[in-house]
């Protein structure tokens, strides 16, 4: 009954969206004033997918609440945005982003993604502030765009972990030539108002978290190379008070995340040259609590395009380790920290088929083999979890 009651909200909310993207489109241009141009524009995907495994349930990141099991699912890879964009002048842009997903409370509701305004002074500098998108890693601010990737959805064992998609606050980006490329810096800092489901209620509230950092991108042909560095400040501690209060107040001090710090670096390098395309991508989570398990996490994609098919072949790893605490509570903290563990790889492979202008299909099997300790990633998982599964996948991405 719910994922029929959320399939009905999702047509709903498409056949508002879409009302909304009609309404704009014939809006005269006459009505706008002289200099300023406002731009409607789209994307979504259709999706089904299912696993081989009912032991649990696999989740496209931690920002859903359920997922994928023997039966075909809908929910989890589906959604539908559209983005205005309000140019004001050749140095000011407005932008407004509104997404419609599968998120924390098992509904579609829209959200805006983003919602800034842009200054550029000159070509050297550009400033933005409003509601951003999450830059942690490479393609993070638009890996809900399925259209701009080869694969049905971002490897998971990389981005699954990561339920941050928006940060409001401000961020300033400079570039300039270096060494026959084009060398790019940007520092964002802002604060995250999202909720992440834990499974059960109630969930995890991360509003007022603050999130810095910034990263250095440098272009140059084909090729695009980032290293970053970003961090996040929980405001508030899990909602698990009944567990700390039955723990020596320095145990309980060592896991409590709020006001503590996880960190997050990373190096990217992408190549894009002809019909050869590749994505090699690796990251580090440190921090400085307790209840999150530091984290090693890579993927590598390889894709050829002949015509309008890309075949595409990957392989994805997370691996972590809990901290030790200084005065650990056996078996009770170990038990808690192992609710927080991966380790795990996935080999995946499929093929996109760009059919027709601003349409693709693609076709994907995920084979994930892990311990069966693995469980961070995944939703209600039982006893029988050995840590493998296939999950078969099928989607219609399109941009409008």
């Amino acid at each position: 009954m719910k994922r029929s009651s959320a399939i009905i909200r999702y047509a709903l909310t498409c056949l508002f969206l879409v009302f909304l993207c009609l309404r704009t489109a014939v809006t005269p241009a006459a009505a706008l004033p002289t200099g300023i141009d406002l731009s409607l524009n789209g994307f979504g995907t259709v999706a089904l997918a299912r696993s081989t495994d009912d032991s649990a349930q696999f989740v496209r990141d931690l920002s859903q609440p359920d997922g994928l099991t023997r039966g075909w699912h809908f929910e989890n890879d589906s959604l539908l945005g559209v983005q205005a964009n309000l140019s004001m002048g050749p140095q000011w842009q407005g932008v407004l982003q509104v997404v419609s997903r599968y998120q924390y409370d098992s509904t579609f509701t829209p959200e805006i993604t983003w919602g800034f305004l842009r200054y550029d002074p000159n070509p050297v500098w550009s400033l933005r502030a409003g509601r951003l998108g999450t830059e942690f890693y490479m393609l993070a601010d638009s890996r809900l765009v399925g259209y701009s990737y080869v694969t049905v959805r971002p490897p998971v064992d990389f981005y699954g972990t990561f339920p941050f998609n928006t940060v409001d606050g401000l961020d300033i980006a400079a570039a300039t030539p270096v060494a026959g490329g084009l060398l790019r810096g940007k520092l964002y800092a802002g604060i995250n108002q999202e909720l992440s489901p834990l499974g059960r209620d109630p969930d995890f509230d991360m509003s007022g978290s603050l999130l810095e950092g910034g990263y250095l991108d440098f272009f140059k042909g084909a090729w695009q190379i980032r290293l970053g560095h970003s961090r996040l400040r929980f405001e508030h501690d899990l909602p698990v008070e009944s567990f700390y209060d039955r723990l020596p107040t320095a145990t309980a001090d060592e896991l409590r995340v709020a006001g503590k710090w996880s960190s997050f670096t990373s190096f990217g390098l992408t190549y894009d040259g002809g019909p050869l395309q590749s994505q090699f991508m690796l990251s580090k989570t440190h921090n400085d609590h307790g209840t999150f398990q530091d984290t090693w996490a890579g993927y590598l994609i390889l894709s050829y395009r002949r015509g309008d098919l890309t075949p595409f072949i990957g392989l994805s790893a997370v691996k972590s380790a809990p901290r030790t605490l200084e005065q650990p509570v056996y078996p009770y903290t170990d038990l808690y920290q192992a609710d927080f563990h991966s380790d795990q790889r996935t080999t995946f492979f499929g093929v996109r088929w760009d059919f027709m202008e601003k349409m693709c299909l693609k076709a994907q099997v995920d084979i994930v083999r892990g311990t069966a300790d693995s469980i961070f990633l995944y939703r209600w998982e039982t006893p029988d979890w050995d840590g493998s599964m296939t999950v078969f996948s099928l989607g219609w991405d399109f941009i409008f």
